[in-house]
């Protein structure tokens, strides 16, 4: 069942490949059908998450109270980390020799290294450039944390690692 459902994800994402094959490559490709669709994903929970999980309600637990916005952010990642790591595992970066530990626990710590420096650079912009165009800032805040995602993802959490020659 594992297998039918990555082969008809791939044969999805490949299909729309087809038109673009000249411009991007394959992987590149899949890693963003794959992210963006991601994130489509966590947008969607976001909303059912603080509409009609949360009802738009601050959430206590023991003595920490919980913004509704924050519940849902948490929700969302909650779902969609382990989503985006078997995707990236599986569709993106599937020749990946690493162990699956070792890929969970980078992909974990690289996920929350890029919401750190997005939130920095966020607050860099808004401080520094007050006056470029908010939407602007973040479109290109978003570009240049997909690329450098992508390159951390391909050369440090699913990078192939030589086999050792048995002699």
């Amino acid at each position: 069942m594992f297998t039918s459902a990555r082969n008809i994800i791939i044969g999805g994402i490949d299909f729309f490949h087809k038109p673009f094959a000249r411009y991007i490559p394959e992987q590149p490709f899949r890693y963003l059908a794959c992210g963006g669709g991601n994130t489509l994903l966590s947008i969607a929970i976001e909303y059912i998450a603080i509409n009609f999980i949360l009802h738009r309600s601050s959430t206590h637990i023991l003595w920490i109270t919980i913004a509704p916005e924050v519940g849902a952010w948490i929700i969302a990642n909650a779902i969609s980390l382990p989503i985006g790591f078997i995707l990236s595992r599986y569709i993106v970066y599937p020749e990946s020799n690493l162990l699956g530990r070792i890929q969970l626990f980078r992909y974990a710590l690289t996920t929350v290294s890029f919401i750190v420096l997005a939130y920095l650079l966020v607050k860099l912009f808004a401080y520094s450039l007050p006056s470029l165009n908010p939407t602007i800032a973040y479109t290109f805040i978003c570009i240049f944390i997909a690329v450098v995602s992508y390159i951390t993802q391909r050369l440090f959490t699913f990078k192939v690692t030589p086999e050792e020659v048995v002699a």
